[in-house]
């Protein structure tokens, strides 16, 4: 008999089915994770739409703020100078005395 000739086994050389099966569950496991990936990234996009909608309306709000703020100003002076207006008549009228 030989016996320098020969090479160790291996437990893959024992098994061989199991680098087969490591192999499909790897595939398997990287085909799961893409799909995942796939899914997440939607999802970010998604996100990142409805974030600039939301952007696109805080500011069509804040503009619309403004607005109302210096109609409001504008409104609360006219409303003195009315006041003052009708003060002034009021004022400038004689009493009558009964």
């Amino acid at each position: 008999m030989c016996y320098g000739h020969q090479r160790s086994l291996s437990p893959d050389d024992l098994i061989p089915s199991r680098n087969r099966r490591s192999e499909n569950d790897n595939t398997s496991v990287v085909e799961d994770l893409r799909g995942r990936l796939a899914e997440t990234e939607a999802r970010l996009e998604r996100a990142r739409a409805r974030e600039a909608e939301l952007s696109r309306r805080l500011e069509e709000m804040k503009r619309f703020v403004s607005v109302m703020e210096i109609l409001e100003s504008y409104l609360k002076r006219r409303f003195r100078e009315q006041q003052e207006h009708v003060a002034r008549l009021f004022s400038s009228v004689p009493a009558k005395c009964t």
